[in-house]
């Protein structure tokens, strides 16, 4: 009888000692601030936003608001696509397959007969190409991206001498992606599907049009809150995924180090005026050797990625309806907030 009595009193103990140690784990952060912000928020948002915060190799907090949205329901990333476009890039540059310093003629000789001979692959991810841009939001509509970018080459003036000013426009990043299609003799859609998609377990991520054909590398995607984390993780995680290498850690510092100072910033779009641009990030900071700290890839009309080295975390603020107008105060409000939850002030 005592036998049995010390037998139940050790299985009391081990529940009692579970619920308290799960409980604790999940309650080591105080989101409530966030939450809070978020409902204030909401209506300026359109209503539907997704909040995703990862650390310690776990999502530690998972928050949406709006009728039947959740993080796994997927929408238009617009230039949050950027970052994807520039890592699969760096893939084929881990590979082998393609330089940083290679000219664009090498693969598009049409390049060399409009006189954009000296434009580099470097160049097309850093901003810095020089060829005239347009409305980053408007550019390209129904066209392919084989003769998007036989328009930049043919249609569009050089206004800079390449590597000497950078200006936000889809020109760079959808000739990279044009590139990677020649290289390949693949669509950029399935590219990205077969190459980083599949391999971080993004679903709910593609590259089409509504028509089911490849659609623009710099805001062409569609993903979910939940999806774009993995990416998010996999760079947090030092270009690891699930124990899978999937980007070297050379390929990502070279993503996230500033290519570009004040002086050569032409144009930036106003609601991500006064940040460094890497290759298809932003550095909202960095250190005095120009490493990123804290970046992010913010779609114009909503949706901020961010990953803070300095803190340890990705998180994602995910807008289902593309939002104009919107100001960066609200992104880095809610991200304050994150930053007080992760690591309190003593």
């Amino acid at each position: 009888m005592a036998q049995k009595r010390l037998t139940a009193c050790v299985k009391v103990s081990l529940v009692v000692f579970c619920l308290l140690f799960f409980q604790g784990s999940k309650a080591q952060y105080d989101f409530s601030e966030l939450d809070g912000k978020l409902q204030r928020y909401q209506n300026q948002l359109d209503g539907f936003v997704a909040a995703l915060v990862y650390k310690d190799g776990k999502i530690v907090h998972n928050k949406a608001l709006g009728v039947d949205f959740n993080a796994n329901e997927a929408a238009r990333i617009g230039n949050s696509s950027q970052w994807l476009t520039a890592a699969l890039v760096m893939m084929f540059v881990d590979e082998g397959k393609i330089s940083l310093d290679d000219k664009v003629m090498t693969y598009l000789p049409i390049f060399e007969r409009y006189s954009k001979r000296y434009v580099t692959i470097r160049q097309c991810l850093n901003g810095t190409t020089g060829i005239e841009g347009e409305s980053i939001n408007n550019a390209g509509a129904g066209a392919t991206l084989e003769e998007q970018v036989d328009g930049f080459a043919s249609r569009r003036d050089i206004k800079a001498a390449p590597g000497t000013v950078f200006r936000y426009s889809n020109v760079g990043l959808n000739i990279a992606g044009r590139i990677l299609e020649l290289v390949s003799k693949k669509s950029f859609d399935q590219l990205m599907t077969q190459k980083l998609l599949r391999p971080l377990g993004m679903k709910n991520t593609s590259f089409q049009d509504d028509s089911g054909n490849s659609s623009d590398p710099c805001t062409g995607a569609r993903s979910s809150a939940a999806d774009y984390m993995n990416f998010l993780e996999m760079l947090l995680d030092k270009g690891m995924f699930k124990g899978k290498r999937i980007l070297s850690e050379a390929a990502i510092a070279q993503m996230e180090q500033a290519q570009t100072t004040p002086q050569i910033i032409k144009y930036m779009p106003a609601m991500i005026e006064g940040y460094s641009y890497g290759f298809g990030n932003l550095l909202l900071e960095q250190d005095d050797s120009g490493k990123g700290i804290c970046v992010a890839s913010p779609s114009l009309l909503g949706t901020w990625p961010i990953v803070d080295y300095g803190r340890g975390y990705a998180c994602i603020i995910f807008l289902k309806k593309h939002v104009p107008n919107l100001k960066k105060e609200i992104f880095l409000d809610l991200k304050g907030s994150i930053d007080t939850a992760i690591a309190p002030a003593k």
